[in-house]
């Protein structure tokens, strides 16, 4: 190939090719993924890739999408047309449109590409795949919040992540405490989050940045945190929300101790609010310690699709594939035989039935570099 061609081989910034057997082992985990969430009675639904920008983007999910959304001009209709960069806002039209009548509560899985117009300092990949469960339409109960965490849980132990922590917030916590900060404060109350300057907290001489910074040390462990939290005077929603997600940590914890699932840790990072933009009540972030960045992403958010003004509840998280992709050691090759091509086709049929791989010659071609095994006068022999 000259220099020509090495130019015209160049893809943009945050895309990549995936090549064996890097692209195998990427569809083995998302089908592990999708085996033990069917096994929960999860049901999978798969979008398109582009939707009409106003459905794509309606009010819901999908309008913080915008910045990050590819639009082009459908030659058919002459509307502009956006291309998926999460999952999750098709799946509020889908369940509000054609699974409208669907029988609740309903359960829906999806594995699918999703594109971004920038990567970020965390992930500088524009295109990656999606994978994950939406559970919708039930009461807004603790057990299918504790349902969608242990399950996200499940399915990264599915793909061999060890060492996993899942850390829980209250999405909305801050702005409704912010809400009630004098306009003064407002700013240097927000840096102070941002920057989790407790210092700069507790220099104010305002109640709710007192309460702001109780809360800032509450982050940790679940045990260490609710010792904190129980000793702040919440009132209304947020004292109910506190409770709620003591409610569904005690009962991760004890999920996962029947499941003898010992390498998760639970934390509480009551602050955290990025990307739960459209979250309520509760939202989680889930880690490992073998990984850098985010494994996945979940909570609980109200399916609001365009101007209707019904509101369903659901709970859901996604994984990224990824991120879960470094985690994995380089994939080891399997055992390869190689058969001439004057042997029958049935012979080939038998080996795969007894679980080769079976690389079939070509004429009188010298034998792949790739076999590990010979077939030779009905047996199987080791090369090498």
């Amino acid at each position: 190939m000259n220099k020509k061609d090495d130019s015209l081989a160049l893809l943009p910034n945050g895309f990549a090719d995936l090549l064996p057997p890097y692209a195998e082992e990427e569809a083995k985990s998302i089908q592990a993924l999708m085996d033990k969430f069917s096994a929960f009675g999860y049901r999978r639904v798969k979008p398109p890739l582009l939707e009409f920008e106003d459905s794509l983007l309606a009010p819901g999910p999908g309008e913080r999408l915008a910045n990050e959304t590819f639009r082009l001009m459908d030659p058919v209709s002459h509307r502009m047309m956006g291309i998926r960069s999460d999952v999750t806002a098709q799946i509020s039209r889908i369940v509000s449109s054609r699974l409208m009548n669907a029988e609740r509560p309903l359960r829906l899985m999806y594995a699918n590409d999703v594109l971004r117009t920038r990567g970020s300092q965390m992930r500088t990949e524009r295109q990656f795949a999606q994978v994950g469960c939406e559970l919708i339409g039930h009461d807004n109960g603790v057990q299918t919040d504790i349902e969608i965490c242990v399950l996200a849980v499940l399915g990264l132990k599915a793909v061999g992540i060890k060492d996993i922590t899942l850390d829980m917030t209250i999405p909305g916590f801050v702005s409704a405490l912010l809400c009630e900060v004098k306009a003064g404060h407002r700013e240097t109350v927000e840096k102070a989050v941002a920057q989790r300057d407790i210092d700069a907290l507790q220099a104010l001489k305002c109640k709710k940045s007192q309460v702001i910074a109780q809360a800032m040390s509450a982050s940790g462990g679940v045990d260490d945190a609710f010792s904190v939290l129980k000793k702040i005077k919440f009132k209304g929603d947020m004292a109910g929300h506190v409770a709620r997600l003591k409610d569904v940590s005690i009962g991760v914890q004890a999920a996962l101790a029947d499941l003898g699932i010992d390498d998760v840790s639970l934390t509480i990072d009551i602050l955290e609010q990025d990307g739960f933009e459209y979250h309520k009540a509760l939202g989680f972030t889930l880690f490992s310690s073998e990984v850098r960045g985010e494994l996945g992403r979940g909570g609980c958010y109200d399916i609001h699709f365009g101007k209707s003004k019904s509101n369903e509840m659901a709970k859901g998280f996604t994984l990224y594939m990824d991120t879960i992709a470094q985690s994995s050691a380089t994939p080891s090759e399997c055992d390869k035989v190689f058969v001439r091509s004057a042997e029958a086709w049935s012979v080939i049929l038998d080996l795969q039935t007894q679980g080769w791989t079976v690389i079939r010659g070509v004429g009188a071609g010298e034998i792949h570099a790739s076999c590990t095994h010979i077939y030779e006068n009905g047996k199987i022999s080791k090369l090498g």
